[in-house]
This record gives structure tokens, sequence and C-alpha cells, in this order.
């Protein structure tokens, strides 16, 4: 409850709601921060609970961090874009077998001409009337 009294309260006016957007995301993880470890930085630093030494450990860790994710994301990218082009050759060298049979097949074909049911391959019908 104590820590309610000492907070601030600010009215500010966005121009850009990017920046809205990314100044809404520091106040969620600050209040992620202080949720965990129960102080906010501003307490971490003027208690003594870490030193400079710490913080550049931090940093360090978060841009390690960071690179990781570069990574990963770069990964998923170069996945998605292979699998987008094999998906792609694939759709774009796909023919049904009818598009190789010439057009007086396929009137056939369509009007059920020369295309016998299964197992009536040999049977005779005799003459058309």
């Amino acid at each position: 409850m104590e820590h309610l009294l000492k907070m601030k309260s600010k009215n500010i006016k966005f121009r850009d709601p990017v920046v809205e957007n990314v100044v809404d995301k520091f106040v969620s993880r600050s209040n992620v921060g202080f949720e965990k470890y129960g102080r906010s930085m501003h307490e971490e630093r003027t208690g003594g609970h870490k030193d400079l030494a710490g913080y550049l450990n931090d940093v360090q860790e978060e841009l390690m961090d960071a690179i990781l994710y570069i990574q990963a994301a770069r990964e998923e990218l170069a996945d998605n874009l292979v699998h987008e082009t094999i998906h792609e050759v694939n759709k774009a060298s796909f023919r049904p077998s009818m598009y190789s049979r010439s057009q007086k097949d396929l009137e056939e074909n369509i009007l059920g001409v020369n295309s016998p049911l299964p197992g009536e391959e040999d049977l005779d019908y005799g003459t058309p009337v």
C-alpha cells in the first residue's frame, strides 16, 4: 500500500501512437519489475541494492539475450522464406493430368464419352441408337 502512495501521475499528450505504445510498455514493465522485486529501480539504486558493476552486468546479459532473439528471428524468417518458396514452386509446377491431354480428349471426357466406370472397361454396349 505504501508504494501506491509514492506513485506519481502525469498527463501526457502524445502526437505519435508509436511513442505512446512504447511508454505504455515501459510502465507495464516497471509494474512487472516492482511485483517481482518489491521495489522500483530508483529504490534499488538509492538503497544500494545494486552497484555499477551489477547494472553493467544486467545490461550485458540483456544485450546478449537481444542478440539471441535477433538470431532466432532471422532463422524464423529464413525458414518461412524457404517454406514459402517451396510452396510457390510446388504450386507453380503442379499440373493436373487433364492439362496434358488434347482438347478433343478433354471435351470427350467432360461429356462422358470414352469414360467407362470402373469394371466396365470390357463391356460391349452394342450399336448406338
